[in-house]
């Protein structure tokens, strides 16, 4: 019944017009608060999403490390139980090193990282070139795959250089001083192939032969850095983690694509919340002219609240027949502005409206992704502020004086 009344409230006409306008333009401030929350919210989704697409490139589902020092141990035995784990599709074993490149006069420092013939099963590093073929070479015969950032730090084209570069890898030593004859491993390797996903990799990385990798630093064949393992998306993660800890043992670390990201990934999360934060100010401000609307609206209902208590309506009642007010404004600015935000978000996607500017990015324009999360959340939001922002009208409304008769 209260919301009845408030609904007859909203819609008869007032004696003075400010009172309108008022109510007017509160609505226009929960439409454009409402609309702008959603928006960029799509838009850090779409940039997350963007990224964590780019990350998951490079980065595996699930990757083993030691828990001390650089080299890990895994036999013949505990690769092929890894590979029978449900929903486990392929596991590749990797050695990385820091190493110095050099083409000519040219150098620089990159993540060697060496790879068996399953690691095209496990990244997308493969479907990410932009010259040669995925080939990694041979232990006497390493192929570079580089990142497009050292490609051009070298001043070669990959798939094209006649070349070889050289390669610089330090090996085992107990010495304090660095003597370059002894501690030093020189090699010289052929480049096959570029790729591009990010600049944090495009500018650090390059890939060859674990074989290679494990010759160079006079490791054993059953030695390296990592094992990184691909699994189905229907794979039960607790499930996984808990029969590698049971393969592999408690010196090995297990962590998953967040955990092997997890900094990103909170960086992001919060960057999200501080934006949300800051643009649900919009939704205060309009919070204040509702408050204005409500108050005067009071003022302009003053019989008919005397006549309600008359007619037994309690202070309760009263209280909320004005906060459904407050929430009938909120309800009609925030539905008008999730449809405006659907509909250019949905206009963004299709037609790329809004471009990025630079030219120095992987797409040209805003990306975005609409959430239903964002939708509760911001309707919530909405909500909460309504109420907060009509209990103080609705609370002078209910304890109006009850008197049919004025003096």
């Amino acid at each position: 019944m209260q919301f009845l009344f408030a609904w007859r409230y909203f819609k008869a006409p007032k004696s003075t017009q400010a009172i309108n306008w008022i109510a007017r333009i509160s609505v226009l401030g929960i439409t454009v608060g409402t609309m702008a929350l959603i928006l960029v919210l799509s838009v850090f989704n779409g940039f997350e999403e963007m990224v964590k697409s780019l990350y998951s490139s490079f980065y595996p589902d699930w990757a083993l490390a030691p828990k001390t020092g650089k080299v890990l141990t895994i036999s013949a035995a505990q690769l092929e139980a890894i590979q029978k784990i449900p929903g486990v599709e392929a596991a590749s074993v990797v050695m990385q090193e820091k190493a110095l490149l050099q083409a000519g006069e040219n150098q620089v420092m990159v993540n060697l990282k060496g790879v068996d013939p399953s690691y095209a099963q496990v990244s997308g590093v493969p479907s990410h070139l932009v010259s040669g073929n995925f080939e990694t070479g041979t232990a006497d015969f390493p192929l570079l795959v580089l990142g497009v950032g050292v490609e051009s730090a070298l001043n070669i084209l990959a798939d094209r250089n006649l070349s070889p570069l050289t390669i610089y890898l330090p090996k085992k030593t107990t010495s304090l001083q660095v003597d370059w004859t002894s501690a030093i491993q020189i090699e010289p390797a052929q480049t096959a192939a570029s790729f591009l996903i990010q600049q944090d990799f495009d500018d650090q990385y390059a890939i060859t032969s674990l074989a290679f990798m494990q010759k160079a630093l006079q490791l054993q064949s059953s030695q390296a850095t990592g094992v990184e393992i691909k699994v189905t998306p229907a794979a039960n993660a607790s499930a996984v983690r808990a029969t590698l800890e049971r393969i592999m043992g408690e010196k090995i670390l297990v962590r998953n694509r967040f955990e092997q990201n997890e900094t990103l990934y909170k960086v992001m999360r919060t960057e999200k919340w501080i934006v949300y934060g800051v643009l649900s100010l919009i939704l205060v401000v309009a919070a204040f002219t509702m408050i204005g609307a409500l108050t005067m609206l009071v003022l302009e209902k003053q019989k008919d609240i005397r006549v309600l208590h008359a007619l037994g309506a309690d202070q309760t009642l009263i209280r909320k027949i004005f906060i459904n007010e407050g929430v009938l404004l909120a309800w009609i600015g925030g539905s008008v502005g999730m449809i405006l935000a659907a509909l250019l978000a949905t206009l963004q996607l299709h037609y790329h409206l809004i471009p990025l500017e630079g030219g120095s990015f992987l797409i040209d324009y805003y990306p975005v992704q609409l959430k239903i999360e964002d939708f509760l959340l911001v309707g919530a939001t909405v909500f909460f502020i309504a109420i907060i922002a009509s209990w103080l009208p609705a609370s002078r409304a209910a304890k109006a004086p009850i008197a049919l008769r004025e003096s």
